[in-house]
């Protein structure tokens, strides 16, 4: 059999990367000009993987192209933040309701691990980060559900345009960590409430949802869910 031949990752995808991580570094400031001929010279290339490069950031709302001006850093604002941790919340909740259903007793202990770690990290605001999205990547690697995933990944990235600021600002990481205290509740609540045949296979096969929001709850019957 002839050997496979693996194309390396293209020019225009590495430097994407690079002005990604410069962006949530903020070397290159949210609303600040990116000076292509500037950057181009800087990475020693030309301004066409520079520019495909960019496009890559627009298309993941990194970056914002203005006719006739040139590339900016994507301002976030207030309204922006609201919006991306209303999905994030619904797109995560789900996925906590898959794992309360579905999770190993080990991937239970290994979640359960990591929000021990966050919130002793409280205090300590780039541990508190890491542990965070660590819990929550986690959490959406056990759901497994890729197009979820990507959702959640593009949405991340642009919360990560102003996420230092934002958790900054009175009370932000306190609402960060009671977020994941209710994912992790939610998980537990619904492990340990006994189901129904009829809601576990529902649960299973055709909503995902934690079983507390199907047919044990009394609110809900079979003609309002479907």
């Amino acid at each position: 059999m002839a050997a496979v031949s693996l194309t390396p990752r293209a020019l225009y995808q590495e430097v994407a990367e690079l002005l990604r991580q410069r962006i949530f570094n903020r070397e290159l400031a949210p609303g600040s000009w990116i000076d292509e001929l500037k950057l181009a010279e800087e990475y020693g290339i030309s301004r066409t993987p520079l520019r495909e490069a960019l496009k890559v950031l627009a298309t993941e709302g990194l970056v914002t192209m203005k006719v006739r001006r040139g590339a900016y850093v994507t301002e976030v604002s207030e309204r922006d933040l609201a919006d991306v941790y209303h999905l994030l919340a619904l797109l995560e909740s789900d996925a906590a309701g898959v794992v309360a259903i579905e999770a190993t007793a080990a991937q239970l202990k290994e979640l359960t691990a990591l929000h021990k770690e966050l919130e002793k990290s409280v205090g300590q605001r780039e541990r508190f980060f890491e542990i965070n999205e660590a819990f929550h990547m986690r959490l959406l690697e056990i759901a497994n559900n890729r197009w979820r995933d990507q959702m959640v990944a593009d949405l991340r990235k642009v919360m990560k345009l102003n996420r230092h600021n934002s958790l900054l600002k009175s009370g932000r990481i306190q609402e960060s960590l009671q977020s994941t205290r209710s994912s992790w509740q939610r998980c537990w609540r619904a492990m340990r409430r006994p189901l129904c045949m009829p809601c576990r296979h529902i649960s299973k096969t055709v909503w995902k949802q934690p079983p507390e929001l199907l047919l044990c709850a009394p609110e809900l019957n079979q003609s309002s869910i479907f």
